[in-house]
């Protein structure tokens, strides 16, 4: 459970990025007032955690009935999340776990943005969608692992929630560079999880010992 319990926890704060929203959250807010960025921090991350958590306990299911076998949901997931940790390690932005320039440019028209693009696609993007499903997944039915994952989740929604609420702060205390090696550093670990995964999923087929 512990083993599940760590590897949920990097997978989801990986796609996730509580820093990386933090940081972002200010700038989609430049007309909000502290009381309206808690208000919009609280309601997205409450409408991540519905996303996130409906799509990680009903979406193995749901792929069940389309056929989809574990291995290739765990080499499907493995390359979604490889290409994830690439981004990080070369500190860049796409869509897997951040807004397009597109979304950004009218995120920044709006005055609620909690859902989107907060909610959807900042914390509950394609990456922590995927990472969610692979987990249970690979939880194999198990009550404990599967209770190992949506604590993990809750975990870094919480950790999220908090950063958003210090975001103005956290955003000079970091900058740039202290954002950057902290990414770079989960990317790497991301990637070798991700490796992994693909192993796995391939293993069934005999072509890995």
């Amino acid at each position: 459970m512990l083993e599940t319990l760590l590897i949920s926890f990097t997978t989801f704060f990986a796609a996730v990025g509580p820093l990386e929203t933090a940081l972002l959250y200010p700038g989609l807010t430049p007309r909000a007032s502290p009381e309206e960025r808690r208000a919009m921090a609280i309601k997205g991350t409450l409408a991540a955690a519905a996303i996130l958590g409906v799509v990680t306990a009903i979406g193995n299911e749901g792929l069940a009935l389309l056929g989809i076998s574990l291995p290739a949901l765990r080499i499907a997931g493995g390359i979604l999340l490889f290409l994830l940790a690439i981004d990080m390690v070369l500190a860049r932005s796409t869509g897997l776990s951040a807004t397009t320039a597109a979304e950004s440019a009218e995120a920044t028209t709006k005055d609620d943005v909690s859902i989107f693009p907060l909610a959807t696609p900042l914390i509950a993007g394609p990456a922590a969608m995927g990472g969610g499903i692979l987990m249970v997944g690979n939880a194999t039915g198990d009550p404990l692992k599967i209770a190992a994952v949506f604590i993990a989740l809750a975990a870094v929604l919480t950790l999220t929630l908090g950063l958003l609420l210090i975001a103005n702060p956290l955003r000079r205390a970091l900058g740039v560079t202290g954002l950057n090696v902290i990414t770079r550093i989960i990317g790497v670990i991301l990637a070798a999880l991700a490796v992994q995964f693909v192993i796995d999923g391939v293993r069934p087929l005999g072509l890995v010992a």
